[in-house]
């Protein structure tokens, strides 16, 4: 049997558990090991996901179930993400209590919060859970965030985009950089990334962990080109710092980031960041017409009446 979740498409045999450390095939169905099993939750603000143009100034409950069908050498939350991480839930034997999505809402509830992220591992492979949690949050008059890696299959991207309100997709490099250090490939990404671009009601923004040593100019620009292309409107440059497999690598300087963001700002995308930097540059919204920075910045431009890409009154849906 085939797994639909995502672009590997892992043909199982009855036992056998996919690359991505959570879907395991028990006889004539697949089933998500850990199912509502949440392996973390918190309330943050929405611009730590992030997302800067969804309801900014907002809190999103944050969660997690375990799993992920990348082998980034780099990840930031190994200890729940990947499978040969001596944490990993599978490896330390730990059962937890079962949250079912009908609970996960009361909890979203009880938070105060109007918006819900599937975060920190990687929603993609536990899906199951996402899509029936995420259409009883809609049924509430709440929102839905899903902060992923975005290696969907078309199927199952079909099936999720309309519950899911915000993504924010992890574009990490060229395909090189995804199969030297990610054991991943980048062109089911940019197909997410274009089919969710074309939604018009949906917030898409995008990140990339700059990482110097390994990034270089030539791929910076590259990566903008595909990401303009394909109609990307908001995009984030992180400063990578050390983690899991790569703790020998230094942080990345500021200095290279300012580099980067020039760069990036060279594509044409319109709404550029820095993220994990202390720069004062590219840290709040901008009108890209006119430049005009400031707390009024909504739907339009107060100064010159540009139109601002994404969602900024937080109300319940309709």
């Amino acid at each position: 049997m085939r797994c639909d979740f995502c672009y590997r498409r892992c043909l199982l045999e009855d036992g056998q558990i996919g690359l991505c450390g959570i879907r395991q095939r028990e006889g004539d169905r697949i089933k998500t090991i850990g199912w509502g099993n949440l392996v973390a939750m918190g309330l943050d603000p929405i611009e730590k996901k992030p997302l800067y143009h969804f309801f900014p100034g907002s809190k999103t409950l944050s969660i997690a179930l375990f799993g992920c069908n990348f082998r980034c050498q780099f990840c930031q939350n190994h200890r729940i993400s990947q499978i040969d991480s001596p944490d990993y839930p599978l490896n330390t034997k730990s059962q937890k209590e079962i949250t079912t999505p009908k609970q996960l809402v009361q909890r979203l509830n009880q938070s105060g919060s109007s918006i819900l992220s599937y975060t920190y591992s990687d929603p993609v492979v536990w899906l199951d859970y996402v899509e029936q949690t995420a259409s009883l949050v809609h049924q509430q008059g709440k929102y839905n965030c899903m902060i992923t890696n975005g290696s969907f299959t078309k199927s199952s991207l079909q099936r999720l985009l309309p519950l899911i309100d915000a993504f924010n997709i992890d574009v990490k490099g060229d395909n090189a950089f995804y199969q030297e250090y990610c054991n991943g490939a980048l062109k089911p990404v940019l197909d997410a990334v274009q089919m969710i671009a074309k939604e018009p009601l949906k917030v898409l923004e995008i990140t990339t962990l700059v990482i110097e040593g390994l990034h270089t100019k030539e791929q910076i620009r590259f990566l903008g080109q595909e990401l303009f292309d394909r109609g990307v409107q908001v995009w984030h440059l992180s400063r990578f710092h050390p983690s899991y497999k790569m703790m020998g690598m230094p942080a990345t300087s500021e200095a290279f980031l300012d580099q980067m963001l020039d760069v990036a700002q060279q594509s044409g995308i319109p709404y550029i960041y820095a993220g994990n930097s202390n720069l004062r540059r590219n840290q709040h919204t901008s009108c890209p017409q006119c430049h005009y920075t400031g707390p009024e910045m909504d739907l339009s431009c107060p100064q010159c009446g540009t139109p601002i890409y994404g969602r900024f009154r937080l109300s319940t849906r309709v």
